[in-house]
């Protein structure tokens, strides 16, 4: 059976990775039956990094690769019928949401406010997590930070960039409905992974306060996350 392989969940979404809901979202979107591993060690995974599938053997990393490969493998038709005015859209949303990530990361591991709270989260859901893994991971995260860029930023200019980010996806989002149009797309999947990561975020972070003003956005989240529950 296809296997997802992705970060352990975290206040009830399915990863508190956005990457990783992204593809668990897509699949349960696409009613492709699957097999979800959660693990912490990425030693195993392509490039070091999840979320990655394991289909009849084949092992393929990236989100936006894996969605690709489930597409042309597995015949799904999911986005079927877009324009490819409304294809380079869904890139340039993906191209966001990538930017998003640095901060919606840098809110959980770097920003002194939050990141006794995220860590105290993990390690009071997840009893086979250790305080020592943790600090491994916040320290390997410091270095990824800095060499990226955002690590160089002090806190409020941080979530400025992060703030942009979300005015630009809240005015995107259409106030009713999905990305384009009442079916929703693999975007719409993409966008769930990283929104349900803010609004299910019991953390008051910038970010999430900023979601909270956008009701079409929380809808959109409520919708996508009721859609992919067992």
């Amino acid at each position: 059976m296809l296997t997802l392989y992705s970060y352990p969940g975290l206040f009830g979404v399915a990863d508190n990775n956005p990457f990783g809901l992204k593809i668990f979202a897509f699949l349960k979107l696409c009613r492709l039956p699957f097999r979800h591993e959660h693990v912490m060690d990425t030693r195993k995974a392509p490039r070091g990094q999840l979320p990655f599938i394991v289909d009849d053997g084949e092992t393929i990393g990236d989100s936006d690769a894996i969605i690709a490969h489930l597409t042309t493998r597995h015949g799904l038709d999911i986005d079927h019928g877009l324009t490819q005015q409304q294809r380079d859209m869904g890139l340039l949303v993906n191209r966001t949401l990538d930017n998003l990530y640095w901060v919606m990361s840098y809110s959980r591991w770097k920003d002194p406010a939050f990141w006794p709270l995220f860590r105290d989260a993990l390690l009071r859901t997840h009893a086979e997590i250790t305080p020592e893994a943790l600090e491994a991971a916040q320290q390997y995260n410091f270095q990824r930070y800095h060499y990226q860029g955002i690590g160089r930023y002090d806190p409020p200019a941080v979530y400025e960039k992060g703030l942009a980010d979300l005015q630009v996806l809240a005015r995107l989002l259409p106030q009713t409905g999905f990305f384009f149009g009442p079916k929703a797309r693999s975007i719409d999947a993409a966008l769930y992974g990283f929104i349900a990561n803010v609004y299910f975020y019991d953390i008051d972070t910038p970010l999430k306060r900023f979601l909270l003003t956008q009701p079409h956005l929380v809808k959109h989240c409520q919708s996508i996350h009721a859609a992919v529950q067992d």
